[in-house]
């Protein structure tokens, strides 16, 4: 049982915890709590570490099955594992998941009520430089929600294996695919090729959001919480769009305008397919 803070693992971890370098070193992610880890395929846990009474409950003794490697800490020791205020005492060191634009793009995604992959067209997020963890772990988890097939991220775009990304993405992170692209206009041009028809947010869209088909193969492209999107890359779009505001509001937080824009895409997907 590890019983000191100064044990290597604890440092191990909490370098994971920390640093998006060491995390993209070991390939491993950091992943918090009984629900988040119970979601975890046991093929993909490198090691999982439960506090010492944790792991006498029925829950710790349930998630320890088909597990290889297994730490038991002391509940003092396991605060400093942890990266949350109230510890529910496991988490586990995740193998981390590497996609191709070509299987974000690709048009499928393994439906959440069966095995077998679905094919539908091909519904992306593009997010260009999103700051924020828990903007980027809310487009992730509401993407899931509305049949997001995949999303795209420039370099800049925040760790989508931050500890606080992982919270908000309440288990979706294992199961959306993503990718982070070098160059995000070089992305755009190979998804236009694909006959995927790109959506530009933006304050001088022509059209309101809800007036556009998306029943094709689409891409919403989501910029920066305080700039928006750049210049460049909104002119790559092929149709700018917005959302009617009342108020004295002009514009709504990333996470929440992308929300909008996916659940209406997911609307009219199911109105046309009848389902």
């Amino acid at each position: 049982m590890i019983s000191s803070t100064t044990n290597k693992q604890v440092k191990f971890v909490n370098a994971l915890v920390k640093k998006a370098k060491t995390r993209r070193e070991e390939d491993l992610f950091v992943a918090e709590g009984l629900r988040m880890c119970s979601e975890i395929p046991k093929d993909r846990i490198h090691t999982l570490y439960l506090s010492e009474s944790f792991s006498k409950t029925k829950e710790g003794k349930a998630l320890r099955e088909g597990v290889k490697h297994i730490e038991l800490v002391t509940d003092e020791v396991f605060k400093n594992l942890s990266d949350t205020q109230t510890p529910q005492g496991i988490l586990a060191l995740v193998k981390q998941y590497h996609y191709t634009l070509e299987d974000v793009a690709g048009g499928s995604r393994k439906s959440a009520q069966a095995e077998d992959l679905q094919e539908k067209p091909a519904l992306l997020m593009v997010l260009e430089t999103i700051q924020d963890p828990g903007n980027l772990g809310t487009i992730l988890r509401a993407g899931e929600g509305a049949g997001v097939t995949g999303i795209v991220m420039d370099a800049n775009t925040a760790d989508i294996y931050n500890p606080k990304v992982i919270r908000s993405t309440m288990g979706s992170v294992l199961r959306m695919p993503f990718v982070y692209v070098e160059n995000l206009h070089e992305t755009l041009e190979e998804l236009k090729k694909k006959k995927i028809r790109l959506f530009a947010a933006h304050l001088q869209g022509k059209h309101a959001y809800d007036q556009e088909d998306y029943t094709g193969p689409a891409a919403f492209l989501i910029g920066n919480e305080g700039n928006g999107l750049t210049e460049e890359t909104a002119a790559m779009a092929d149709t700018y769009i917005r959302i009617p505001m009342e108020g004295r509001v002009e514009s709504l937080n990333a996470a929440v305008a992308a929300s909008v824009l996916m659940f209406e895409a997911a609307r009219q997907r199911r109105n046309h397919t009848g389902k």
